[in-house]
């Protein structure tokens, strides 16, 4: 039924694009040829360039604008590439599948010869044709806000910030926009096209509606009154929307390559500590088809890799990783805590499921892992021993206990993984086993792909992270926590737990924070990350 429908309306939609339109189009032309014969320009007229009628965005006053109302755009305006192609490319990718995605990137070539109309409606059905709600709701929740502030246009938001009210009109689809002008921007209302939906997919078209026209939607919301600034792009189909404000500004080429306008992390206007996906990179169609090509001879590297890990000795398997291309930062990997009779528990900041035997493989000796979510697969090629917790005090300290009798144990006090430049919250069970404490610095560099998801297939994460051309793990092993900074020496196990986080983050040069495991997964995937066990 659905399909059946999408079908009818397609036809009717092009039917309309290749007859209808098109012979207006053409009526107009000859009209205008007519016209043009009966009344050749002045030669003036035709040597005249056509240069921005508004004035450039870096003209606007940014003093006393707080009672002020902006409305702007979002392609080209409040964000730097004119071009929205990553974008969809993202909802394709992560929201859909690699088939999806390479549809999209292959019809790049004929986007290029569509005007900025069609191109829109042609990427809009490849994107979202039976696309699922539920799948667009969390890549616009935990995928895109990540590129957006990375490509926000900092001219354009330091107006934004200093206005009082904000208003976003796009042609661009609102369900991909609306999350992260919410969440990050604070925006008060966003006008944008809607798309299609049966039952909980999308059909890839528009609303009756069609296109959202910038002009008459800005004219329907303001009504006689008009805003206070208006900002566009320097195309000119966006210029008649900022004609109906008092103040008009557009967003030159030139503004665009200034190094003025790139958005630093500092400034961005929320921290950005969690997102979600594959792709570490943005994924314009050159580097897109740069990754599709990538994909076959990386699977088989990441393979590979896998194999050297679980197979070979650990001299062997650092030498075969580098051949590979893998790269192993490692200081401090001589340092041991004295044995009492119990394991050293080294305490590690937490990047991927690798960290253990990487760990392990730095230190050249076997090592347990305990964790509090692992997939079946996950656990059954890891190299190492991996102990899975129950999130029971009591009984996951009695197990710690058990193992660190038995030998060295890791743990990952956050819990969880995290992409930025922060740790989240230690857990203090740790700090309760024992003395022989010795914290880890750990940090990865990947190029193409994030080796941890929140939604996604876990087991799928240590293929994803060695595929990656390059992939870096950075281990630094810091020496012995004294013993007067142990609960043995007399502190609760919360301070030890928050004194080695600190010594942690000064060693990364990272931030603490006070978030946890949960807060991530019920931002990111609406749960709150328990990998359930079917035995239960």
């Amino acid at each position: 039924m659905l399909f059946t429908m999408v079908f009818l309306k397609l036809v009717e939609w092009l039917v309309y694009q290749l007859l209808a339109n098109s012979c207006y189009r053409a009526a107009m032309k000859v009209k205008n040829y007519g016209f043009f014969l009966r009344n050749p320009p002045l030669r003036s007229q035709q040597h005249q360039a056509s240069p921005n009628i508004y004035p450039s965005v870096t003209k606007c006053r940014v003093q006393n604008r707080g009672s002020d109302t902006l409305v702007c755009d979002i392609d080209g305006t409040l964000l730097r590439p004119h071009s929205f192609f990553p974008y969809f490319m993202l909802v394709a990718f992560e929201g859909g599948n690699l088939l999806r995605a390479f549809l999209l990137l292959l019809s790049y070539p004929f986007l290029c010869f569509l005007n900025y109309k069609l191109k829109l409606r042609v990427m809009i059905f490849i994107t979202f044709c039976g696309l699922r709600l539920k799948d667009m709701d969390s890549v616009g929740r935990a995928v895109l806000p990540k590129f957006y502030l990375e490509n926000l246009n900092l001219q354009v938001y330091e107006i934004w910030a200093a206005t009082g009210c904000r208003v976003v009109c796009t042609s661009i689809p609102r369900v991909m926009v609306e999350g992260f002008l919410k969440e990050y921007m604070s925006v008060d209302d966003v006008l944008g096209t809607e798309l299609h939906t049966s039952g909980k997919r999308f059909t890839g078209l528009l609303t009756s509606s069609g296109l959202l026209v910038n002009h008459k939607a800005v004219k329907e919301l303001f009504g006689e009154k008009r805003a206070d600034i208006g900002i566009a792009s320097s195309s000119l189909h966006h210029h008649h929307f900022i004609s109906l404000c008092k103040e008009a500004y557009v967003v030159t080429k030139e503004d665009l390559k200034n190094r003025a306008a790139i958005m630093p992390k500092n400034k961005y206007p929320k921290p950005l500590i969690f997102h979600d996906g594959r792709l570490a990179f943005f994924p314009t169609p050159l580097a897109t088809l740069v990754m599709f090509m990538w994909l076959p001879p990386g699977i088989i590297l990441a393979i590979f890799r896998l194999l050297v890990g679980i197979y070979l000795p650990y001299k062997l398997a650092i030498f075969f990783g580098c051949i590979s291309g893998v790269t192993i930062h490692a200081k401090g990997c001589n340092r041991s805590g004295q044995k009492t009779g119990k394991g050293v528990l080294y305490v590690c900041t937490h990047r991927t499921l690798l960290d253990p035997v990487f760990l392990s493989t730095s230190l050249g000796k076997s090592l347990t892992a305990v964790t509090y979510s692992l997939s079946k697969v996950s656990e059954i090629i890891a190299p190492i021993k991996t102990v899975r917790l129950t999130r029971d005090r009591k009984i996951d300290g009695d197990t710690m206990e058990r193992l660190l009798s038995e030998g060295d144990l890791v743990v990952c006090p956050e819990g969880t993984t995290c992409r930025e430049p922060y740790l989240l919250r230690f857990s203090s069970l740790f700090a309760e086993l024992t003395e022989e404490i010795v914290p880890v610095a750990i940090d990865t560099k990947v190029g193409m792909f994030y080796g941890t998801t929140a939604s996604g297939l876990k087991c799928l994460d240590p293929i994803f992270f060695l595929m990656n051309p390059r992939p870096a793990y950075y281990i630094h092993v810091l020496g012995k926590v004294p013993r007067e900074m142990t609960c043995a020496g007399g502190k609760t196990s919360h301070e030890v737990a928050n004194n080695i986080q600190t010594q942690l983050a000064d060693a990364l040069g990272f931030e603490c924070t006070s978030l946890t495991r949960r807060d991530k997964y019920l931002m990111l995937a609406g749960n709150e990350g328990v990998v359930k066990d079917n035995k239960r």
